[in-house]
Formats: structure tokens, C-alpha cells, sequence
């Protein structure tokens, strides 16, 4: 690799106090009394330019001597239900370089300031850097750090799943895990080779055909004082700490295995592995901030390649839980590998349990790119997670895990098929194969993601995304809470 995914790809917030220039944000019940505030002159240019409230549009006000002295920026009706929180992430992209502040009320600071710098982002590690890009003075009152541990987690998984596969294999998805453990004071510990073909048989069988070998990454933290209280769940560990296992689907390339894909099929699928940037964004969220949970991240991490030992249609493969799978489709991979990344967190009686995956087209088709689907049969939890989604602008849909449905799994030969081998409900069977392989947690969140954006929108540009990072982040911090004052210590 020429360059560490887990560079920095954006620039933080400025101290708060510097001189910069006023952005003020007007929605449109706000415009009449900024309108009325204007000097005859700078008045006159909004009306030049023809400047209004909707959204997204921009005046570069100009003081006597030239040089520009506000910015009025249009937020449209910022009480419709369309209204797009993270539309100060288009600021970055409109304004020239220097340093600016937010100013006056149409701007909810903490969220503009997110949005700010998730529009900041900017995936350079194979061209050189574009001009200077405008700054941010942290408003006043807002956790500037927060923020900024926030954005630089989506950066860092965003250069995990922008980054093309032939610079980013599961050795180094290992690397990233293990940058992020180092800075974290977290431990890693790496299942590979016979060890990985005994203990997990299906994340062997669908990594065996790449010449760039399978492993199973297990990354595991806690903060270093844990207070002896039970656990939100009633289910905490000896010292009264919640554990949380997150799962992430980590596939760096996906041809489709002998069900090739077609070309255009595979263009994208280096973002195949996006689960596991979620997985290790969300972590990069959870560590920096201190929560007081252990934390565990299982990743289990392969290519899906074509050559004689490659996993056939018909094939019966064994799991680490037992289950004995027929192979229906090879291009339905990423449930393997996570079945037996589940059977493993399932075996730990976690708290709560996460998985992230690219997973389904038909989940595309569902709910479209910007839209992940999740699936819980804990209702509570059901409402906690669509409520993270709303408090983190990280918005997500809840799917059924309608158990009838199981049905279509079913195998002549095996325990369960892989596909349910027709045209319908394909994201909900993905789901009920996975619950397969975790029976005991009840606390479980699937997520199936896209986790690519393939069109710009404010505060998330064009390409990798790390969708439900920060809503599991706002999630857990609800849930569980606090923070440290000391280092962490792995483990």
C-alpha cells in the first residue's frame, strides 16, 4: 500500500474565538428581518444576484471596501418535513477558501457544524490535493471535539470503502483494525490459515479461492475503570459493564464466485467490504469517546474469487455453529462469513449485538441507496435504533423479520440453503439466515446497507459511505453513556 487508509481526509473545526467571516443561515420565515438588517448597498446586490431563502442557495456579501463580509446562505422551510439537516455540508463546496462562523439563529450549530465537515470530506490519496478548502470556527457552546471525533471516524471508513481493491485486501482491512486498536490501546487477536478453516469453515470456504487469504479480525477494548452496577440490559458482565459486539461484513472484492457477476455488477464491489468500515467507524466513535461498554469487533474478511478451489453451486458447507449450509448462490457470500462471525458473538452472550453488511439488492430496490434497511424482533430496541437514526440525521427503515417466510431456506440436503432460490422478499430470507446463527441474543440489529453515495447530496459526497455509523455511535451513548478520563486498556 502506498499510503495508511485511515490517513486523515478532512480538516477539523478551528479554535472557537478566531476572526472569520459570518455565514448566516435563512430559512425562509427568517428572511423578511435579515432582508430589512441589509445596508442599502448590500441590498441592492442580494437583489443583483437575485438571492432568496431556498435551499442551498448562496450570496457572497460584499462590504465598502470589496472584501467580502457576510455570507447569507438559504435554508428553505426549515420546518417542512424535506428539510435536509445536513444541508450546511454544501457550504465547503461553495465557498471560498478562508475561515468562517456561524452566525444567528436559522442554524442548529452542533448539526451544521457535522455537516460541515462531512462536506469537507475529500478522498485524495491517488491525485494531489485540490485548493485550500474553506474553515470552520467551532461555535461557541458545541463539543468541538465530539464533532470532530465524529467526522474523522466517517472520513476514516470512508477511505476504507473508497479505497480500490487492489490496494485494499483482508490483510489490509487487518492493518486498518489494527491502526485503529493501537491508537485505542484495544487488542486484536487474528484467526487465519488451518486455524480459520477448523473454527470458522464457511469464512474459509468463501475466502479459499483468492490468493490473498481469508482471516477473522477480533477486536476487543474497554475502558479501563469499569464501576460495579448492572448493565441497562439486566444482562451485564461480571463487572457490571455492558458488552456490545459489532459485525461487520468485510468482503474487498466480490466477483460473485463461479455465479460471476457481470462487468457493470461488479464495478462497485469494492465497496463490498462497507459493513466492516461501518464496523470499524462506529468503533473509531465508541473508543474516542470512552463509553463505558466493552467493545468487541468481529470482522471477518475475504475476497470472493474465481480459480479452481473456489466454493461451487450444490456444495454443503459446514458453520461454526453446527448448521450444515447448501450452496445455492456463491454470489451470496457475505451471509456465510457473517454466520459464523455471529456464531462466535452469539457464544459471548453479548448485551447487544450489531452486524453491517452490504447485503441485499432487494433492499436497494426497497427503500433506494440512502436508506438502509434494519431488522430486530426486540421491539424496544426497534425504537431505540429509529431514534438514533433521527437524533444522528443517519436515517434508517425497519423491515419484518417475518418468520413464515423461513420456509423459502429450506434444503433437501442441508440444514438450510443459502438463497431462498426466487424472485422475492431477498433481504428479509438474508435476515432469517442470519438470526439462524445467533439464536440466543435477542438484542440483535441487522443492518443492510449500500454504504456508497452515487450522488452528491450535502455533507455526503459521491462515493463511500459509512451509513448507521453514527447512528449506532448515538445509540450506544444513549444506551450505555459515559466517558473516561483515563487512557483505555485493551482487552
Amino acid at each position: 500500500m502506498t499510503a495508511s487508509p485511515l490517513a486523515p481526509s478532512h480538516p477539523g473545526l478551528l479554535p472557537a474565538g478566531t476572526d472569520a467571516i459570518p455565514v448566516h443561515g435563512l430559512g425562509t420565515a427568517d428572511w423578511p428581518g435579515a432582508q430589512a438588517a441589509l445596508t442599502a448597498a448590500q441590498a441592492a446586490y442580494c437583489g443583483a444576484v437575485d438571492f432568496s431563502p431556498k435551499a442551498g442557495s448562496l450570496a457572497l456579501v460584499p462590504a465598502e471596501d470589496g472584501r467580502l463580509a457576510a455570507v447569507l446562505f438559504g435554508l428553505g422551510d426549515t420546518a417542512g418535513a424535506a428539510y435536509d439537516r445536513l444541508l450546511p455540508g454544501k457550504l465547503p463546496g461553495l465557498l471560498p477558501p478562508g475561515r468562517y462562523r456561524l452566525a444567528g439563529a436559522g442554524l442548529d450549530p452542533a448539526e451544521a457544524a457535522l455537516a460541515w465537515l462531512l462536506g469537507s470530506y475529500r478522498f485524495g490519496r491517488y491525485r494531489a490535493a485540490g485548493p485550500d478548502r474553506p474553515r470552520l470556527v467551532a461555535p461557541e457552546g458545541v463539543d468541538a471535539a465530539e464533532i470532530g471525533r465524529i467526522a474523522a471516524a466517517v472520513g476514516l471508513g470512508r477511505d476504507l470503502v473508497n479505497t480500490p481493491a487492489n490496494d485494499l485486501g483482508p490483510a489490509e482491512i487487518e492493518d486498518a483494525a489494527r491502526a485503529l486498536a493501537e491508537r485505542h490501546g484495544a487488542a486484536v487477536a487474528v484467526v487465519s490459515g488451518e486455524a480459520l478453516a477448523r473454527d470458522f469453515p464457511l469464512v474459509h470456504a468463501v475466502g479459499a479461492a483468492s490468493p490473498r487469504a481469508p482471516r477473522l479480525i477480533d477486536l476487543t477494548w474497554a475502558p479501563r475503570e469499569a464501576a460495579r452496577e448492572p448493565s441497562a440490559s439486566g444482562n451485564a458482565t461480571e463487572d457490571g459493564v455492558p458488552t456490545v459486539i459489532l459485525v461487520g461484513k468485510g468482503v474487498a472484492f466480490d466477483t460473485g464466485g463461479l455465479d460471476i457477476k457481470p462487468s457493470a455488477g461488479m464495478l462497485l464491489m469494492k465497496k463490498d467490504m462497507g459493513g466492516a468500515a461501518a464496523a470499524l467507524a462506529a468503533a473509531e466513535m465508541v473508543m474516542g469517546a470512552g463509553l463505558r461498554l466493552r467493545l468487541r469487533v468481529l470482522i471477518p474478511a475475504v475476497e470472493n474469487a474465481v480459480s479452481g478451489n473456489a466454493f461451487r453451486p450444490g456444495d454443503v458447507l459446514a458453520s461454526r455453529a453446527g448448521l450444515s449450509v447448501e450452496i445455492g448462490n456463491t454470489d451470496a457470500e457475505g451471509r456465510l462469513i457473517l454466520a459464523d462471525a455471529l456464531a462466535l458473538a452469539d457464544a459471548a452472550r453479548p448485551d447487544l449485538l450489531i452486524d453491517f453488511a452490504t447485503l441485499t439488492g432487494a433492499a436497494r430496490v426497497a427503500l433506494g441507496p440512502d436508506l438502509p434497511a434494519f431488522f430486530t424482533e426486540d421491539e424496544a430496541l426497534a425504537g431505540e435504533v429509529a431514534a438514533a437514526g433521527r437524533s444522528a440525521i443517519d436515517p434508517v427503515w425497519r423491515m419484518p423479520l417475518h418468520a413464515p417466510y423461513a420456509s423459502l431456506l429450506e434444503s433437501r440436503v442441508a440444514d438450510l440453503n443459502n438463497v431462498a432460490g426466487g424472485p422475492f422478499a431477498g433481504a428479509i430470507t438474508a435476515a432469517l439466515f442470519l438470526r439462524r446463527f445467533a439464536p440466543q441474543t435477542r438484542a440483535h440489529v441487522h443492518f443492510d446497507l449500500y454504504g456508497w453515495n452515487p450522488s452528491a447530496k450535502p455533507g455526503r459526497p459521491e462515493g463511500g459511505e459509512v451509513q448507521t455509523a453514527r447512528l449506532v455511535y448515538a445509540l450506544l451513548k444513549d444506551r450505555y453513556g459515559g466517558g473516561r478520563r483515563e487512557p483505555p486498556a485493551g482487552g
